[in-house]
């Protein structure tokens, strides 16, 4: 199967796309940088195309640009982590809704997208695909918008439509500026102690891997569609996921709790059901 994958040179699509590989399909991987997807392992391996938001032409046709692919892997998004700017609302969600409308009108029949679990909003506890959605930050806003969007056009043109609710991830890449990165730096310079906040928030953490496995998965499937939590299941506090990863390094540290306030724009704790995500592994 030929496969497209956006955002292939950011956090997640390096994964993904070793991922789909492993798994013996062709990629035609895209991003913004060309410069960065060469020095890629997977450069070689792949058909690349590059693609820049800034350029983009209404009257072109992008599922041709692209080489005709079986289906799409959409992971592209600008200006993360900041999830509070109105850049998602404002230029990103008519960016990506322009781009997907224009593959799909051209001939795309299946289509995988990554959401947020910040589309939940502020609700807590076990979080299921069939609640009703709250987002309060922009970027959850420009998703959320972006999700019925796509719907409504998926189920207008018969095309197969997945998206993947992200909840947190880990792994080598990741945004310097993430919870385990600077934990790294912090033994890595010999700190005495890693300054962090309380540290009693529940999330629901996977490694990158997994995510991309996941991701995969569902993309190569059509026989659960719609929204997917992309996630373990499992409720694990902050400081949990810090202890763990300290055990499993064989390093110590001493945790600074409470030195950050929570952050006001996540609910204290929360998880996703995987439920749907299971019936699809369980079918693979």
């Amino acid at each position: 199967m030929q496969i497209l994958v956006t955002g292939a040179t950011g956090f997640i699509g390096n994964y993904v796309i070793d991922r789909l590989l492993q798994l013996g399909h062709e990629v035609i991987a895209s991003s913004a940088n060309a410069a960065k997807a060469a020095t890629m392992p997977w450069y070689p391996k792949v058909k690349y195309t590059a693609f820049d938001f800034e350029a983009f032409d209404a009257s072109a046709d992008y599922f041709s640009y692209f080489g005709k692919p079986d289906c799409m892997v959409h992971l592209a998004w600008e200006g993360l982590p900041n999830y509070k700017s109105a850049f998602h609302t404002e230029l990103n969600l008519p960016r990506h809704k322009a781009l997907l409308t224009n593959m799909i009108e051209n001939g795309l029949s299946d289509l995988t997208v990554t959401g947020t679990c910040f589309e939940y909003g502020m609700q807590e506890g076990m979080l299921k695909e069939d609640m009703q959605v709250f987002p309060a930050n922009p970027y959850a806003i420009a998703k959320n918008e972006l999700r019925i969007f796509l719907e409504e056009l998926a189920a207008e043109k018969h095309i197969h439509f997945k998206w993947a609710r992200l909840f947190y991830m880990y792994g080598k890449g990741q945004n310097p500026n993430s919870l385990l990165s600077q934990l790294e730096r912090a033994i890595a310079n010999g700190d005495e102690q890693f300054n962090m906040s309380g540290g009693e928030q529940v999330r629901d953490f996977l490694p990158v891997e997994k995510v991309a496995e996941y991701i995969a998965a569902i993309a190569l499937q059509n026989r659960t569609t719609g929204v997917i939590n992309c996630c373990s299941g499992i409720p694990v506090s902050v400081t949990q996921l810090v202890e763990d990863y300290l055990a499993e390094k064989n390093k110590t540290i001493k945790l600074n709790r409470g030195f950050y306030p929570y952050p006001d724009y996540e609910p204290m704790c929360f998880w996703g059901d995987n439920t749907k995500l299971k019936t699809i592994l369980n079918n693979e």
